[in-house]
């Protein structure tokens, strides 16, 4: 590994063995008894298995001082690397060198103790990281005063809000000096003044400090605030390397020209301008091959602004005169009185067989609403207007 090599990968691959004829467990008593005997009965009935690669063959090098940006569908591998990467879960075949000491944030919590408290949790970290004593007593008040938890720091952080608990993880792992830090859309959470000021320490401890940062995000805006480089996944493959422009183009490309899987999505207003203003009904219509799904699947749709906060989500079994989809080829969501807010929102498509099973297929960034200019003057930029009522229905398309 050259000199400015901080982290090699050849040929990572993860697998996982998933049970397909597992059941949730029971929360009664009654429930878990009954449980035990069925499968005592079935104790000699093979188990159905099914291999799932999360990552395969995947191979690339960062360079000290990069601003990487992961990019991809849910499921595509990201996540997946990223813990791999921190040395939570181990590969299944490849190879993987690190120079320098790592720094995680993957989720909300991830190495705090709950029954501790903020103070005690910053010097149990700190110790993780490799820090001494000393090392954190010095950068103690600068955590402390980064994370905007003062007045709670004596506090148990299991009493924390999700949003305090990323501005004490973030400022922890921010000022512990990592050689690289790892980011798994942790900042979604906080709130957009927070979200600014950590892009604004990330860019920081990269050009003034030369540390490197692996960034997964679906907010492309935020991405391309911090990162310089890109790794676009999809199925557990690196499908592209370079640029986090060029990347986030033939990603954006890519989720276009497939439609996820024949799935389109058209978006109008319902006014006599044909504009989305504020107070305007709007239609989205979802539609899919002719047969492609059995009868029962349903629809959702999720409303996110460009910085990663979720607006709204609308889910086809939420109606009662929603009809099973069976000869229908098209789910119709009217949004009535629409004010959702004063700049550009992306929406997400999302079908399934019912609300208990994983999404078959889901669609990204699959349309844009923009309100015309007209509306923009009668809202501030950060103000977010919800309005959830709604209709939806089957159709033929």
């Amino acid at each position: 590994m050259s000199n400015n090599v901080v982290i090699k990968v050849e040929g990572l691959s993860k697998h996982y063995l998933l049970n397909k004829s597992a059941k949730q467990k029971s929360d009664t008593l009654y429930g878990n008894f009954i449980d035990g005997v069925k499968n005592i009965k079935n104790i000699t009935k093979k188990r159905e298995k099914q291999d799932f690669w999360a990552l395969k063959d995947v191979s690339f090098e960062i360079e000290k001082g990069d601003r990487v940006g992961i990019i991809g569908r849910n499921g595509a591998g990201k996540s997946t690397l990223l813990k791999i990467l921190s040395r939570i879960t181990p590969p299944t075949k490849g190879r993987i060198e690190i120079t320098g000491n790592v720094a995680s944030l993957l989720e909300v919590g991830t190495g705090f103790h709950g029954d501790l408290s903020g103070r005690e949790n910053i010097y149990l970290n700190g110790s993780i990281l490799g820090m001494t004593k000393a090392e954190i007593d010095a950068k103690f008040d600068a955590i402390v005063d980064f994370s905007e938890v003062e007045a709670f720091i004596d506090t148990p952080v299991k009493r924390y809000s999700s949003g305090m608990y990323v501005k004490l993880a973030f400022a922890i792992a921010a000022h512990m000096d990592p050689d690289i830090l790892i980011l798994d859309e942790v900042l979604a959470v906080g709130d957009a003044a927070f979200q600014k000021k950590c892009i604004d320490k990330i860019n920081d401890l990269s050009s003034s400090s030369g540390r490197t940062i692996l960034f997964v995000s679906h907010s492309f805006s935020s991405i391309r605030s911090i990162c310089n480089k890109g790794l676009y996944f999809d199925s557990g493959k690196l499908m592209d390397v370079g640029p986090i422009d060029t990347v986030i183009t033939k990603y954006q490309r890519f989720v276009k020209e497939t439609v996820a899987q024949n799935i389109n999505v058209n978006v109008k207003p319902l006014s006599s301008t044909g504009e989305w203003d504020v107070g305007t009904d709007l239609s989205v219509e979802v539609s899919w091959e002719r047969g492609r799904f059995a009868p029962g699947w349903h629809c959702d749709l999720a409303f996110y602004t460009f910085d990663g906060v979720k607006i709204l989500a609308l889910q086809s079994q939420m109606f009662s005169e929603f009809s099973s989809y069976g000869e229908y080829n098209a789910a119709e969501f009217i949004i009535q009185n629409v004010g959702f807010a004063s700049s550009d929102l992306r929406m997400d498509v999302g079908i399934r067989k019912d609300i208990d099973t994983p999404y078959e297929i889901v669609v990204e960034n699959c349309a844009t609403v923009s309100p015309s200019q007209k509306s923009l003057p009668l809202y501030k930029r950060q103000d977010v207007i919800i309005v959830p009522k709604a209709t939806c229905k089957a159709i033929k398309i």
